[in-house]
């Protein structure tokens, strides 16, 4: 029997479909439909592979069964379905688009600071995220460090770490404090309101610089422009520098999703963690409550951002700026 492929379950799905669909409508409809189980894949983001799957079909396969409609955001269809495309179709989708954009620069009047609290709840909460591990976060405030101008991009917004204090035997945790291999992993967030073609290679490489001490670090956006090609660099740069993307769902915090994974690091920079320690007072005082936190082997919350308690007021009035 012929292995079940991502372009099988776009093409079973687009046999179902009433008009073109985005692939993340082609994903979410092959999930109603019950057909998940019939791809064999362990990737952590079954999605975007079907995504990228599709993008370069119809790019360079010559007799590709599908046809891609727009590109803001691109829509799929089958070719043996061509006759169904009219051009009230092309008109409804090209109103979808321009909606988009529109809905798009209203929803980011705010702000980018005015996010970290969806990051902190959901790093902390969203299992998908943290894989079941309490992730505390600490603003960084870039003002506050010496020599701003030689320091733009140094600072992640945000860090964050885990120690596995709830996970870990009391003395395997003294073990590894006495083998000197610390248990804690480090995290580091550049957040943007938006990611487009005009500035996603700044943004890109601010993430690089400001993660390069963390074991993992990410690039966070409320909004990233559905351009086909604007994935695909953004996939290609995390694939080659390790920083994962994770877009933000402004309308339903939990539904945030992970674009591309972050390549895990198992060594820190303690060279670059010490300039940062010697020029922000933020920094500083993050490590040293993660020293505290190590020490005693109590996680004191109180010393890191509030982790709120009710996202769905809190994306409401957000939106509402």
């Amino acid at each position: 029997m012929p292995e079940y492929r991502f372009i099988d379950y776009a093409e079973e799905v687009l046999k179902n479909a009433s008009h073109p669909l985005t692939y993340q409508e082609i994903w979410e409809l092959g999930l109603e439909l019950g057909i998940r189980e019939k791809l064999d894949t362990s990737g952590s983001t079954p999605e975007q592979t079907l995504g990228a799957r599709l993008f370069v079909d119809v790019r360079d396969e010559p007799n590709s069964k599908f046809l891609k409609i727009g590109s803001n955001p691109a829509r799929f269809f089958l070719k043996e379905r061509e006759n169904e495309i009219n051009q009230e179709l092309l008109d409804k989708i090209s109103k979808d688009e321009d909606k988009h954009v529109k809905k798009k620069r209203l929803s980011l009047d705010f702000n980018e600071r005015e996010l970290h609290p969806i990051i902190t709840y959901y790093v902390y909460s969203n299992p998908g995220f943290n894989r079941g591990k309490k992730i505390f976060t600490k603003t960084v405030f870039h003002e506050k460090s010496s020599h701003i101008s030689l320091s733009e991009w140094t600072y992640p917004d945000i860090v964050g770490f885990y120690f596995p204090l709830e996970d870990w035997e009391a003395k395997l945790i003294e073990l590894n404090k006495n083998i000197g291999k610390s248990a804690i992993r480090f995290y580091s967030f550049e957040v943007k309101k938006e990611i487009s073609r005009s500035n996603y290679r700044e943004y890109f490489f601010q993430a690089v610089s400001n993660s390069s001490w963390s074991n993992e670090g990410y690039l966070v956006a409320a909004e990233i422009e559905q351009r086909d090609d604007l994935f695909a660099e953004l996939e290609r740069l995390s694939n080659a520098f390790g920083i994962g993307i994770l877009q933000l769902n402004l309308d339903d915090i939990d539904a945030s999703k992970i674009l591309f994974p972050a390549h895990e690091r198992d060594l820190l920079d303690w060279e670059l963690m010490n300039k940062l320690c010697s020029q922000n007072r933020d920094f500083l005082s993050f490590i040293d409550n993660v020293k505290i936190d190590f020490e005693s082997n109590k996680i004191h919350p109180s010393e890191y951002d509030k982790i709120i308690t009710e996202p769905e007021k809190y994306l409401k009035k957000l939106k509402s700026i």
